[in-house]
């Protein structure tokens, strides 16, 4: 495990999610985007590095309450369709 304080990085936080089989909630795969975001950013062009961080926190803003009408699936572990389907955030059908 990473120091006290410190974040892990990225290739654990996806091992860790895999383990408890959290890759498919939304609020999961945002931490881990973060966090590859966070270790390319030495590597990355600062406007870049901006623009993928602004898109990733509009992504996170767009999930907003996402769990509304949904609390048996997301609390429960019970999964119910959706009457209405809307694209992934992120996506290139969300843009």
């Amino acid at each position: 495990m990473p120091p006290s304080g410190s974040s892990p990085s990225a290739a654990d936080l996806a091992r860790y999610l895999e383990q408890r089989g959290e890759l498919s909630k939304p609020w999961a795969l945002q931490l881990l985007r973060l966090a590859k975001l966070k270790e390319g950013r030495d590597a990355m062009d600062p406007d870049a590095y901006l623009r993928s961080l602004q898109e990733a926190h509009a992504d996170l803003m767009r999930l907003g309450e996402f769990w509304k009408g949904r609390e048996q699936e997301v609390f429960g572990g019970r999964y119910t369709p959706p009457e209405v389907l809307e694209p992934i955030p992120g996506s290139p059908d969300d843009r």
